[in-house]
């Protein structure tokens, strides 16, 4: 769902009960159970030092409570992408701005970035080696898709994912591309990105 939050749209996921997770967000990054994911649309000179604090103060705005995930993009949220793939779920925001930038460049130096947001839904539990693996596995299909596309980069510096699966059931050991659920959520992210380059 998508709501008004102050002028700025916030995509936001709500889940009944926990799912175990795995995100590079800023707020609620890491491994473990959360309840609720944020996409928040900033503007593009947005330079808040306290992004954590900022998406927890959004979340509590929104009535979330308990463990959750929030992301920050200059993309109006309202351009998400969704795309399915055998039961794995992806929401996509894809900006690049002006001016993508290689994993191994140079030093970062500031400059105007773009960020692309994978959130992410599994059918099956995975161990915790293999969610780490999905993360790997959603990077190279966003690398993947950049290099089709012929954008002169990787990603931007302020690109974040999240994996949310069960957390109960048989656990899933793989997740790399091969894997049957790593290949299709490689396949879901690639599609989602394509379709904003």
């Amino acid at each position: 769902m998508i709501t008004d939050v102050d002028g700025s749209p916030v995509y936001v996921w709500q889940a009944g009960s926990p799912w175990l997770a795995v995100s590079s967000g800023v707020l609620g990054g890491g491994i473990g159970m959360r309840s609720w994911v944020i996409n928040a649309t900033v503007s593009n000179t947005y330079h808040r030092l306290d992004p954590d604090r900022h998406l927890a103060e959004l979340a509590a705005s929104l009535g979330l409570t308990g463990d959750g995930i929030g992301l920050l993009t200059a993309v109006d949220v309202h351009e998400v992408v969704h795309r399915e793939d055998s039961g794995v779920r992806v929401a996509v925001t894809t900006g690049i701005g002006a001016h993508p930038t290689w994993a191994a460049g140079p030093a970062a130096v500031p400059e105007p970035v773009g960020t692309i947001n994978a959130i992410c839904w599994l059918p099956v539990r995975l161990t915790e080696a293999a969610l780490v693996n999905v993360v790997a596995t959603v990077a190279e299909a966003k690398a993947q898709a950049l290099f089709e596309s012929g954008v002169p980069g990787t990603g931007t510096p302020t690109d974040s994912v999240v994996v949310l699966c069960p957390p109960d059931g048989p656990a899933e050991p793989f997740g790399g591309p091969r894997s049957v659920v790593g290949g299709a959520l490689a396949r879901a992210v690639h599609g989602a990105i394509r379709a904003r380059l």
